[in-house]
């Protein structure tokens, strides 16, 4: 759907998010419309724009009652962002789940996509010019030199768009045309030296056939160096929760501290047995004393606990994991338009590749205890001898696999799409529009350095033989466990290992993947009739929609050859197809000029996917206007989220164990062979074909005001509420059994009994058994005045306030019932604060641009299930975190005609985040950041 304008300013409605409160955003393009005094061009237009995307009907003076927000090019340029996701994550209503700083430790680098409301990525629906396009919600391809403003429909929307508008839409609507020639490059670096990334992007277009051709096109390139050194940064070292007495038996209050390190374990080897233990490995293998912490351990009598506080020697998980994750992408996009009276015809074409490459996590999955044969020739002859003096045949060595271990991520993802489609005026008010597009993303996933379980086994029971330090393997014995590539591994020293033997334990992960979308629509709207009030519009059409995806892994990776990390042993592979259909109808009751207005509509689409058969979702509204002044609205609306190919297809796994049933009541009664503990029951786990899609229920009421003795100024106050039912959830078997006891019927029908009432078979992979519930309101301010107002000063300000306030985050998995809203700490699942806003202040005249914007994240606590109201014996004693406020300001002045300088300055106060045992989601682990651009047009 292309950007509309009209020929006078429109009361669209929206407000969804922001405050005026506590807030935070950029200054923005007051997305309300007004008729305000005048101001420069460049300012004025943007009033102009007809927010499309809260209803299919677009129709000159229809107001929509869905709230929708609007992204302009002011909120663009704030923070010079590298992608438009971290654009939309500076907004209070988004929860900025995958980032640089949030997916390190992971493999999700690459990506950039959208979480509206904190409900998950896979329930935000992304649009780009109203048509979904393959990529799984990644924004990182997205053309930001072309993008003219992104429409956020802050509530469900299915039956307008269909299947994961469940939180919301995220429209991203492109420039309609460009002429010339606009060249761009970008710089940034942190005031500690480090974060640098630099780029630029170029853009063209031109006009033929006396205007009725266009075509632009705009390529990108970015490169964001990667933060390695986490204890470079206050707060972010290795945090943790602990015991705030370890050794009393009464108090188990527990306390988050920095420098929570591990007490049994060095990078160059550490002896916890036996005479010498106490002594840590040097890089050239001789000992010296372990400089130990203070211990964590109930039992002080333990001398190498697990946990320890400080400790000059001693190192901890994410002293070695880094602060942000490091991405070089280009991207370009390409699009012809031909405009033949009647007919306008469309073409895009895009691509995008993306990289990332970065040492994200050492080799956990070694015990921290390896048994170390006191006769290992790598041992110096002093260390033998101690030992054997001792009458030691072998000791406990710990060692924290990083430097030469260190597991090396190495991600590419290449998207490519191409687009077609037709605009057309049928006549009489009646149009129509269609499309089809195909898109693929081949994804390749590398981990290099995995150690290969076998061959690391072998290497480390090293032994001389015949003069020569060889693998054990090949000197005992048995020759039916000779391997003669085996190289012998030196773990006394972090370098001490020889290339050689590395190579021989080193294997690589790897996993490739195709996804693939096919989509097409076709969509007619017209007016029916003319009531008193205005005419009935109608908007209805049909789509259809084809998804696949084949993963492939390797031959060790489905061997299980790397163990407990073996990340890619479960290529997931499978497909579906979906046709539907929809109408929309917008039907004016009252319309009294200047005095009163009310509107309603209504939406239903039926959707009929190839797994699951076919399911409604439905839409109803209304608003009413009163004295041009006061809008009310309100919306309900059944919405779907279809399971994804990972949650239908990930490959199924059979389990053989024991299980421990929380659902006993009276079963023993009533037959005494019951067994609540049976050791052989079989456990299915992995997709489930059988999902069916989740069904959400939101409802939404709001006001709007815009007073006509304010010129230029609304605000808008919108609250909802959303329930999912039967969300797609993973329940261990244990777990499944408690549901059940607890009423969840979908858990209990995964669990099947004999007749004695012992569990023979369950089935815990994914499940429609869960509920999620979030509710809350949002604030948006927006003030637009020129400053002739006040002062003899040319151009104009704007003032642009949202905030979000979350109610509640509810998850109810049948185990246990949750609400997260409030909580702020990292590493809790499903944090979400209470409130967050921004507050932005934009000046602009012809030559100069001047930007401050307030970002804010409200008080909160860590975990709210560590509270002392609902933990009163093991509660985290300083849980409350006060509230956080960033500062960020820009400018941008016009040197020459053809030349704009720019400088940004994010949290320009060096703002630390609150202490963080993982990369903190709401709060900026970088500090100041400062970035610089040109811009050049021809």
């Amino acid at each position: 759907m292309r950007k509309l304008v009209s020929n006078r300013k429109l009361g669209i409605a929206r407000g969804s998010s922001a405050a005026a409160l506590v807030v935070a955003l950029l200054s923005a393009t007051p997305s309300f419309a007004q008729t305000a005094p005048a101001a420069p061009a460049e300012a004025v237009a943007e009033d102009d724009t007809v927010v499309v995307t809260g209803s299919r009907i677009v129709r000159d003076g229809f107001d929509q009652p869905t709230p929708t927000t609007v992204i302009g090019e002011a909120e663009l340029r704030q923070g010079q962002r590298p992608n438009l996701a971290q654009v939309l994550n500076d907004s209070p209503a988004f929860r900025p789940s995958v980032t640089p700083q949030v997916s390190v430790g992971n493999t999700s680098s690459g990506s950039a996509p959208v979480d509206l409301r904190g409900l998950g990525t896979n329930r935000t629906l992304t649009l780009l010019e109203g048509r979904r396009f393959v990529g799984n919600n990644n924004l990182n391809y997205v053309p930001m030199s072309l993008v003219e403003r992104v429409e956020v429909v802050t509530g469900g929307a299915s039956a307008a768009w269909g299947s994961d508008a469940v939180a919301g839409v995220v429209n991203i609507i492109l420039k309609d045309s460009f002429k010339g020639v606009t060249v761009g490059g970008v710089g940034g670096i942190s005031t500690r030296g480090d974060g640098a990334r630099y780029g630029g992007d170029i853009t063209a277009g031109t006009s033929f056939a006396d205007g009725r051709g266009q075509i632009m096109v705009t390529a990108e390139y970015v490169k964001d160096e990667s933060i390695p050194d986490r204890n470079s940064r206050d707060r972010l070292g290795s945090a943790g929760i602990v015991r705030l007495n370890p050794t009393s038996t009464t108090d188990l209050r527990q306390i988050l501290v920095p420098d929570v390190n591990y007490g049994n374990q060095t990078p160059g080897g550490l002896i916890t047995t036996g005479v010498l233990a106490g002594q840590m490995f040097n890089s050239d293998g001789t000992l010296r004393t372990y400089g130990a912490g203070t211990s964590l351990n109930a039992n002080p009598a333990i001398r190498f606990p697990s946990q320890v506080l400080g400790g000059a020697d001693a190192v901890g998980l994410y002293d070695v994991v880094a602060v942000t994750t490091p991405l070089e992408r280009i991207s370009a996009y390409g699009r012809a338009t031909y405009d033949f009276g009647a007919v306008k015809l469309w073409a895009d074409v895009s691509y995008g590749r993306s990289q990332s490459t970065y040492a994200f996590l050492p080799d956990i999955g070694i015990s921290p205890a390896l048994t170390i044969s006191a006769t290992n020739p790598f041992l110096s002859q002093t260390i033998r001898t101690t030992l054997a003096n001792a009458g030691e045949t072998s000791f406990t060595l710990g060692r924290f696999f990083t430097g030469p271990y260190s597991l090396i991520y190495d991600g590419t993802r290449e998207q490519k799409e191409g687009a077609i489609g037709i605009e057309a005026d049928l006549g009489g008010g009646w149009k129509a529009n269609a499309h089809f597009s195909h898109g693929e993303v081949d994804q390749a996933q590398r981990i290099r350095n995995a150690r290969i379980v076998s061959r690391f086994n072998a290497a480390i029971n090293a032994v001389s033989s015949g003069g020569q330090i060889v693998c054990g393997i090949n000197a005992d014995a048995s020759t039916t466990n000779d391997d003669a590539a085996c190289r012998p591994l030196n773990l006394f020293g972090l370098n001490a290992a020889s290339p050689e033997a590395l190579a021989y334990i080193r294997g690589t992960q790897q996993n490739d993947t195709v996804s693939k979308l096919d989509s097409a629509a076709v969509q007619i709207q017209g007016d029916l009739f003319s009531l008193w009030a205005g005419p009935v519009t109608v908007a209805f059409g049909a789509e259809s929609r084809w998804e696949e995806q084949k993963s492939v892994s390797g031959a060790l990776d489905l061997a299980g050859a790397f163990g407990p990390l073996n990340l890619y042993g479960s290529p997931v592979s499978g497909g579906f197809d979906v046709q539907e259909g929809f109408a929309e109808i917008a039907l004016p009751l009252l319309d009294i000029e200047g005095t009163a207005k009310i509107d309603t509509t209504g939406a239903a689409r039926y959707s009929d996917y190839s797994r699951s058969g076919g399911i409604w979702s439905w839409k109803g509204g209304a608003n009413v206007t009163l004295f041009d002044t006061v809008m009310f609205r309100g919306t309900r609306s059944r919405d779907i989220r279809a399971p994804t190919i990972g949650e239908l297809f990930s490959t199924r796994a059979i389990n053989v164990g024991p299980l421990v049933d929380r659902d006993t009541d009276g079963r023993a009664a009533a037959n005494a062979a019951y067994n609540p503990t049976p050791a052989t029951v079989t456990t299915y786990s992995g997709g489930n074909p059988d999902l069916m899609p989740e069904i959400s229920h939101t409802t939404a009421l709001g006001v709007s005001f815009t007073p006509k003795f304010i010129p230029g100024f609304k605000l808008s106050v919108d609250y909802y509420d959303i329930k999912i039912d039967g969300a797609i959830s993973t329940l261990s078997g244990s777990n499944l059994t408690l549901a059940c006891k607890n009423g969840n019927a979908a858990a209990c029908a995964r669990i099947t009994r004999d007749a004695t009432g012992t569990v023979t078979e369950v089935r815990s992979n994914s499940q429609n058994l869960a509920i999620f519930e979030t509710g809350g309101v949002d604030i948006e301010a927006s003030y637009v005045f020129p400053m002739s107002a006040i002062a003899n000063i040319p151009g104009t300000m704007r003032i642009r306030a949202l905030a979000t306030h979350v109610r509640e985050f509810v998850i109810d998995t049948g185990v246990s019932r949750v609400d997260t809203a409030g909580d702020v700490g990292a590493g809790t699942g499903n944090a979400i604060p209470s409130w967050r806003g921004v507050l932005s202040f934009a000046y602009q005249n012809e030559v100069l641009g001047l930007d401050a914007r307030v970002r804010y994240v409200g008080a909160g606590k860590f975990n709210s299930q560590l509270d002392q109201s609902v933990n009163p014996t093991g509660y985290l004693v300083n849980n409350d975190i006060g509230a956080y406020t960033y500062l960020d300001m820009g400018a941008r002045a016009k040197v020459m005609d053809r030349v704009t300088l720019s400088l940004n300055i994010n949290n320009v106060l060096d703002q630390k985040p609150p202490l963080s045992p993982v990369g903190p989601v709401f709060y900026d682990a970088i500090g100041t950041y400062f970035t610089f651009g040109a811009r050049l047009n021809f």
